[in-house]
């Protein structure tokens, strides 16, 4: 073996494996530090490239998700509204039938004329407030409404229903006399059908756009799913790597120490 002082080639070889055991440290700490395996183009490009485009994808999903909820909650608003209305009209229905009752005083009529009037008022009393970001569905002259679905733009309509007292032909129905309470109890049988087939084609357009919004929900999960599949680290693999390599820093230091000490020997060829 050729001894020398000028060149340590056992030193050289502990201090590139003692670098590249520090490299490895490094890197498992980042791991550890940041749940990633994956922290840059650099670790892995391919793997890094794909999760950016699902994330990407995530954050498209994510926005679609919000204006289904948006929508429903417009939507949602109507429907609750629409319930109320439909049984205020089933209430003004009753005192429409008690109008028609034959012999009925004119202080009694005029008495059924009053709670008639009070739930037709509070009919278009809960149109006015039936809105939810500044859209109302079920007022007169509503525009429709439509709910943004996929990433691709592709949205879901859903048709504004006229639930006003207007809507419903009952504006002018008055059951002072005998007449006016017989045709008003045609007109409020048309009303509550009439309700009732608005109310439904609400609650369609609610069902579709709840049912798309758990889609959405169930696919930003495998979207985010498939990301952590991809950059997300083995925190107990990362956790047994780093005790392995932290001894072999310890070992790395040591053999260095050691091979720093060879030329040593060449002073006992000199006494």
């Amino acid at each position: 073996m050729v001894l020398s002082v000028n060149t340590n080639q056992a030193a050289a070889l502990a201090l590139q494996e003692l670098n590249r055991t520090n490299d490895l440290l490094n890197q498992t700490q980042l791991n550890i530090t940041t749940g990633l395996k994956v922290n840059g183009p650099k670790d892995d490009p391919s793997s890094f490239a794909i999760a950016q485009n699902l994330r990407g994808a995530i954050a498209g999903t994510q926005a679609v998700k919000l204006a289904l909820s948006t929508g429903g909650s417009v939507v949602n608003v109507a429907v609750n509204a629409g319930q109320s209305i439909a049984d205020l009209l089933t209430q003004a229905k009753a005192k429409i039938v008690q109008a028609n009752q034959s012999g009925l005083d004119a202080v009694s009529r005029t008495a059924l004329n009053n709670d008639f009037v009070a739930l037709r008022a509070q009919i278009d009393t809960i149109v006015a407030t039936a809105q939810f970001a500044g859209t109302n569905l079920i007022a007169s002259g509503a525009a429709s409404l439509t709910v943004l679905s996929t990433v691709d733009g592709s949205t879901i309509g859903v048709s504004a229903q006229d639930l006003s007292a207007t809507g419903l032909s009952i504006q002018s129905l008055d059951l002072t006399t005998q007449s006016g309470a017989s045709s008003a109890l045609d007109a409020i049988n048309t009303a509550i059908t009439t309700a009732s087939d608005k109310l439904a084609a609400l609650g369609s357009s609610a069902k579709r756009i709840a049912l798309q919004g758990d889609f959405t929900t169930k696919l930003i999960d495998i979207l985010k799913d498939g990301v952590g599949t991809l950059v997300d680290a083995d925190l107990a693999e990362e956790s047994a790597r780093l005790q392995a390599l932290q001894v072999k820093q310890q070992l790395g230091v040591q053999a260095l120490s050691i091979a720093n000490q060879s030329p040593q020997s060449i002073l006992s060829l000199f006494r």
